[in-house]
């Protein structure tokens, strides 16, 4: 073959839907060459990529593909797309929102958003909005995929019961404000576990000492306050009606908790697989969980341009709305919410474990910034360290002044 030999080049545009997907494929030169119509299936997947071999061969042709909605309504469809060895991109939905308004369409459909995207391959060399818009996804590790679905796993079941034991609590106080009082939160292990001991609350009150002392774990003084109670249980009427619900919730947090321990305990275990959990682990304040969220969440730098892109995407400063002598900044719509979250906690923690960056933080509400602007101004300063300790593989290292 000719050395200076070009193959041709076919752009795939993608717009993603909950059922059927909407496929554009252009010329290098932004033709469309073909318009088709897939549905979100094994059968439609198929399809699919055969059709892309067969025009692949008949122009000898590489592929790239861009979809709105990566790791979304797209999986599997994302996956298959990389197994297959195609350049793959995502598509920026706010960018994209943009870019249609400056370069608007006929009308609104999937099929026209497919277009669209197709069309911010032909401009990204002359347009700097579609290089934005378009980002190359890069293979993860899988240790981090495994910790992005773990840890967002982990963060569902958080909720859940988090919604359960707000609810028992409430149904407590109104049915049994004695009985709630008993635990310091109604989610302590011993309560969960003696509201477990029958289907019916009311038969708590029934309950023997002996089998009060065969609650794992429990202490004598809390068994001294449940025989307190017993002895002058009192319930509204609306008891007769929902007493087994008690019971049901109480299981189910139960439960909730153990699911929530196996899953920490699996994440802890994929920890030292992942260079940039690993690493972030090393920072005073930066947990398990929060590591593993994080790595999971970046799963690779390869992805951003450079430290101020990750810290945008991680939620830990804004985008730039000066104008003229106004100087302002606007929030970022492309922040990662579960990135961000992990990063304010582990940021939390962080500044009450090392002291430069308490004094730092202490220093930032002296200047009149409320406690939240100085942690996402401390995080800001953790995000240029974060990019340097994964870049260098090196581990967080305190220096002492001297």
């Amino acid at each position: 073959m000719n050395a200076l030999y070009t193959p041709n080049k076919l752009q795939v545009g993608i717009d993603i839907g909950s059922m059927n997907h909407s496929v554009a494929i252009s010329d290098d030169k932004g033709r469309i060459v073909r318009e088709f119509e897939i549905p979100h299936s094994q059968k439609g997947f198929d399809h699919f990529f055969a059709i892309l071999d067969k025009e692949s061969l008949r122009r000898d042709a590489t592929i790239e593909i861009a979809m709105e909605g990566y790791n979304g309504w797209a999986r599997p469809l994302d996956g298959l797309i990389l197994k297959h060895g195609y350049r793959l991109y995502n598509v920026n939905n706010v960018k994209l929102a943009r870019f249609k308004e400056i370069f608007p369409g006929a009308a609104k459909t999937d099929a026209i958003d497919a277009r669209k995207i197709v069309e911010l391959f032909s401009l990204q060399k002359h347009l700097p909005i579609a290089k934005k818009v378009l980002q190359e996804i890069q293979t993860s590790d899988e240790s981090n995929t495994q910790l992005k679905k773990l840890t967002r796993r982990r963060k569902q079941l958080v909720e859940e019961r988090m919604v359960i034991t707000s609810r028992m609590g409430a149904d407590l106080q109104a049915e049994a404000p004695d009985l709630k009082a008993l635990p310091s939160s109604v989610d302590d292990l011993w309560f969960l576990r003696f509201m477990t001991l029958r289907e019916d609350i009311r038969l708590l009150a029934k309950v023997h000492q002996s089998t009060l002392e065969k609650i794992p774990r429990i202490r004598k003084k809390q068994i001294e306050k449940i025989t307190v109670w017993q002895a002058g249980a009192k319930f509204t009427d609306a008891i007769a009606y929902i007493a087994e619900m008690f019971y049901d919730d109480a299981l189910r947090i139960l439960e909730l908790k153990q699911k929530i321990k196996d899953i920490e305990k699996q994440i802890d275990t994929l920890i030292p697989s992942s260079k940039i959990a690993s690493v972030l682990t090393t920072i005073p304040g930066f947990a398990v969980v929060s590591a593993g969220t994080l790595a999971g969440e970046i799963s690779t730098l390869n992805r951003f341009e450079n430290e101020g892109s990750l810290a945008l995407y991680l939620g830990m400063t804004n985008l730039d709305n000066s104008s003229g002598k106004q100087k302002g900044s606007k929030r970022n719509m492309a922040t990662n919410r579960h990135a961000k979250k992990a990063m304010i906690n582990a940021t939390m923690q962080h500044s009450r474990n090392a002291k430069e960056s308490n004094i730092y933080l202490k220093k930032k509400l002296s200047q009149g910034k409320r406690y939240q602007q100085a942690i996402r101004s401390l995080g800001r300063h953790l995000v240029r360290v974060i990019w340097s300790m994964i870049e260098q593989e090196r581990k967080y290292e305190i220096r002492e002044k001297e």
